[in-house]
């Protein structure tokens, strides 16, 4: 581990399971999101991940990423120009995240078909698949 990355959260805490760790590492409304733009994209700016989530407020997107980046699960790339450039990829450990997060977009497919109307519209900017 190079000394510049800071410690994964889990090592301050204290978790019942594996599924627990797993849960606070991945889970919640947008760090899934980020994960699977970040997937689809391989580099994203901060901007480029606020328009892909729009309903995101800076303030999230910006905590949300400096978890990731604690867990080691995303990197961050500063460039030293003005104005500054700062790229965000996933680490090789959040690209092993990619089986996980595909098996939960086909259950989310599945679940889509089974109960939907199909009257539903996807933002198709967003939209990969």
């Amino acid at each position: 581990m190079s000394g510049s990355l800071k410690t994964p959260r889990i090592i301050q805490k204290k978790y019942n399971s594996t599924f627990e760790i797993t849960i606070d590492l991945i889970g919640g409304k947008w760090k899934p999101l980020i994960l699977w733009h970040l997937s689809q994209k391989r580099i994203l700016r901060f901007n480029e991940l606020r328009k892909l989530i729009p309903h995101i407020t800076p303030k999230m997107l910006t905590q949300q990423l400096r978890e990731l980046e604690v867990d080691q699960l995303v990197k961050r790339k500063v460039y030293p120009q003005v104005p500054p450039k700062v790229e965000y990829s996933l680490t090789e450990f959040g690209k092993s995240l990619l089986p996980v997060l595909c098996t939960l977009c086909e259950w989310g497919e599945k679940y889509f078909k089974e109960f939907s109307d199909n009257s539903y519209c996807f933002n198709k900017d967003a939209a990969y698949d």
